[in-house]
């Protein structure tokens, strides 16, 4: 588990993480009614952050919740978050939600004040382990609602997945859904079939990942392309290489699905090249 680290912030304040205080009536606790986003940071400096304020916007615009801060008011709190708990590689977590009211109303009040806050984890480095071997995966029936593109805040059917996942022996579950990939239960998908790359194309049934842009500007720095289509279940079982793409887990090969060995059953060589492209790219943007 990534423990938060000493300070956090919340509606306008940096405070001790565990003096933080939120009323059990805020909505984000009793309907998920809120957005967040996930910003890996190296060496003290944010990867994509412009990309992920960009897409926390379009989430709350989506669910109806004015924007509290302003990109530099956003910049300033994602900086002190950093600063105030020592820099280096972090992972740094945003929350808004809808607010807190009187009581439990299902049509929100106007007016409301969104709830803000964030905290911030030590960032662990990639797994050795799992970086020469890979991960392990199961496929699963996607059940969760039909606007996954919305980095909401309500992950039960996340949750259940990914418990799911483990109860079988595995490290994540890739999700289907009529008979397609969807993504995994926290994580963005590409499968390599005959030297092609795929993965599958923007829509409700996912998230509009921003590590997925890291790994496809990656793939281009290789000139190497890169096909956004769909993706059948049986394309899975005939890939040559399966990986996953999340802010804390960079680009991860899947080793075996569903109990089988994916290709050879070793991170392949066009993951290889991915992988070392993505340490590139992160040593240009962040100095890391």
């Amino acid at each position: 588990m990534a423990e938060a680290l000493p300070t956090c912030y919340l509606n306008g304040e940096f405070v001790a993480t565990d003096a933080a205080r939120i009323s059990p009536l805020d909505r984000g606790f009793l309907f998920g009614d809120g957005v967040y986003e996930v910003v890996p940071c190296y060496g003290g400096r944010p990867l994509r952050l412009e990309s992920h304020l960009e897409r926390l916007a379009a989430g709350l615009e989506a669910l109806g919740i004015g924007n509290p801060r302003t990109g530099a008011q956003w910049r300033e709190l994602f900086a002190g978050l950093v600063g105030k708990n020592g820099g280096g590689d972090l992972g740094v977590y945003l929350e808004v939600t809808r607010g807190t009211e009187s009581g439990r109303d299902f049509l929100p009040a106007e007016g409301t004040p969104p709830t803000v806050f964030g905290f911030a984890w030590t960032l662990a480095p990639p797994d050795p382990d799992q970086r020469k071997h890979g991960i392990k995966a199961v496929t699963l029936e996607d059940i969760r609602w039909l606007r996954c593109d919305i980095k909401s805040v309500a992950l039960l059917a996340a949750v259940m997945l990914r418990r799911e996942a483990q109860a079988q022996g595995a490290d994540e579950a890739i999700l289907v859904r009529g008979g397609r990939l969807a993504e995994g239960s926290s994580s963005c998908v590409f499968v390599v079939r005959d030297g092609v790359i795929a993965t599958p194309p923007a829509s409700h049934e996912r998230l509009p990942s921003i590590t997925r842009e890291v790994v496809a500007d990656s793939i281009q720095s290789l000139e190497l392309g890169l096909k956004e289509q769909d993706i059948a279940c049986a394309d899975l079982t005939r890939a040559d290489e399966i990986w996953l793409a999340s802010s804390t887990r960079e680009v991860i090969a899947v080793t075996r699905l569903d109990g089988q060995p994916v290709g050879n059953g070793t991170p392949g060589p066009l993951w290889g090249k991915v992988h070392a492209a993505f340490q590139q790219l992160k040593q240009r943007e962040c100095g890391a």
